[in-house]
């Protein structure tokens, strides 16, 4: 059986969670890291790497860290308003599983001697609130946001 936690616990737990997010250090991976290909494993191909490319490698990896925040934000923020119990859980868990990523990228971001985005808190508060006013509409617009943002993703990707 599922805990049920009033609004004003999820709000408090939501928070945490954002701080958890938001303050470097914060989120821990549960699964490792994923490695580079053999032929960078050595270290040689980072170490050639100009200082342009690294600054450059650096602001992509910040992005893609202010994606994985964002992600936090609007899982969370959906999860607070869902209507149903079974979206309300398959977006904590949602969340819960992109923690490895913004751990991931932020381990990256350390090891190229970068910093997160300073605009991250804004993103995120921008993000929770989208997220809550889509759950707050309807788990059917909550989900179908979902649906679109994640192909969104994909598109990006690809290009």
């Amino acid at each position: 059986m599922t805990r049920q936690f009033s609004f004003l616990d999820q709000a408090l737990i939501g928070a945490d969670r954002g701080l958890k997010t938001l303050i470097k250090g914060s989120a821990k991976a549960a699964r490792a890291m994923p490695q580079a290909k053999p032929s960078q494993a050595d270290g040689t191909a980072a170490a050639r790497q100009s200082e342009t490319q690294r600054r450059h490698t650096a602001g992509l990896m910040r992005i893609n860290h202010t994606g994985e925040v964002c992600a936090q934000a609007l899982y969370q923020g959906q999860a607070l308003t869902a209507k149903s119990a079974q979206v309300r859980e398959a977006m904590a868990q949602s969340a819960i599983e992109e923690v490895d990523h913004l751990a991931w990228c932020e381990t990256r971001l350390k090891e190229l001697g970068a910093h997160t985005s300073h605009l991250n808190p804004l993103f995120y508060a921008a993000s929770f609130t989208i997220g809550a006013v889509a759950g707050a509409i309807g788990d059917s617009v909550s989900l179908g946001f979902v649906a679109a943002t994640e192909d969104q993703v994909c598109e990006h990707l690809r290009e």
